[in-house]
């Protein structure tokens, strides 16, 4: 089973962790490596339990942990070779553990099922994921500036949704602290995610086994938690779905683990009360004495022919194989 945390989330850095019985990623590091180290111990973790750290883009608010924690543990670093050229020159003293993807490819880690596709951002290969195991089905959406039907169609189906909400419209267009251009660069095509678009692809991908929704990397001056979570949920129930559960991640520490899927309750076997043997016959005798039934009339009736034909399960097919995970590449 796939569980979830976000160790902190906001402008000033962003940083989650995943985990499943065999498998334990951060997914960035945007948080300083002793506040990594910190929040982890927080969740029961520590760092030398890391299997990997999966990055969505270069900016610093992802990667700015990357350095030390590098340095001083063998992380591997999962990233696409446009990202992996822009982070290089920055590891001074670390030599990373390349895993490099391909974006829009598809790999297989562990027991996770992890695919990368394209979003709109103003970094030089940024991605989202879906990542799957056995029983639960991942999405997570960082920065983007605008919903594209490729992620749309990505996300379709997943139990947890970890997505952007970076600031609500008429509070950005009334903050005075941040210049015209700097507003047009949030809002742009590349730039982050409205509450309200948010909110719109949530409807779109609310379905009943949806079972969380966390919200990520809200602007302190321009967001509002409660705004973005109020919008969300009136989103999911626009969409006839009440049971799914809104979160939004703190800057300021983890959230608690979410499990990404509901856990399958075992089935009870139905209650079958069974009259023992002494007592069925006087049962069935009383029965009969109270309601003798008529002496049926035999009619005779042809047996027909009947025909029992068997039919295969159609199954379930994977139908889009994007590619396969490219060799590794170290560092020079």
């Amino acid at each position: 089973m796939l569980s979830l945390t976000v160790l902190g989330s906001g402008s000033s850095g962003n940083c989650a962790v995943l985990r499943t019985e065999r498998t334990c990623l951060l997914v960035d590091a945007g948080l300083s490596a002793r506040r990594i180290t910190q929040r982890l111990e927080q969740v029961g973790l520590n760092v030398g339990q890391l299997d990997g750290i999966l990055l969505t883009h270069e900016h610093g608010d992802h990667t700015a942990g990357l350095e030390v924690l590098c340095r001083k543990h063998e992380v591997p670093l999962f990233c696409t070779p446009l990202t992996q050229e822009t982070l290089m020159s920055g590891f001074e003293k670390a030599r990373p553990r390349w895993r490099i993807m391909q974006t829009g490819a598809a790999f297989q880690f562990q027991d996770l099922h992890i695919e990368c596709f394209p979003v709109p951002h103003d970094a030089v290969d940024p991605v989202g994921f879906l990542i799957q195991d056995e029983d639960s089905r991942l999405g997570v959406l960082s920065d983007v500036g605008f919903i594209t039907n490729l992620i749309r169609d990505r996300l379709k189906g997943v139990h947890t949704l970890f997505m952007e909400a970076n600031y609500d419209g008429p509070l950005l267009e009334a903050d005075t602290k941040r210049p015209w251009a700097t507003k047009q660069r949030i809002s742009g095509r590349h730039g982050h995610l409205s509450n309200e678009q948010a909110a719109e692809l949530v409807q779109h991908l609310a379905h009943e086994h949806l079972q969380h929704v966390i919200l990520g990397h809200l602007s302190e001056d321009c967001n509002c938690p409660n705004v973005a979570r109020q919008k969300i949920t009136a989103a999911l129930h626009s969409a006839g779905v009440t049971t799914a559960q809104v979160h939004c991640a703190n800057r300021h520490g983890p959230l608690p683990w979410l499990e990404v899927a509901r856990r399958a309750n075992a089935a009870l076997a139905p209650t079958v009360v069974v009259p023992s043997l002494e007592v069925a016959p006087v049962v069935e005798d009383l029965e009969q004495a109270l309601n003798p039934a008529p002496a049926p009339t035999p009619v005779p009736i042809p047996s027909p022919t009947v025909q029992v034909r068997e039919e295969e399960d159609s199954g379930y097919q994977v139908m889009e194989q994007l590619g396969l995970w490219s060799s590794m590449r170290a560092a020079g």
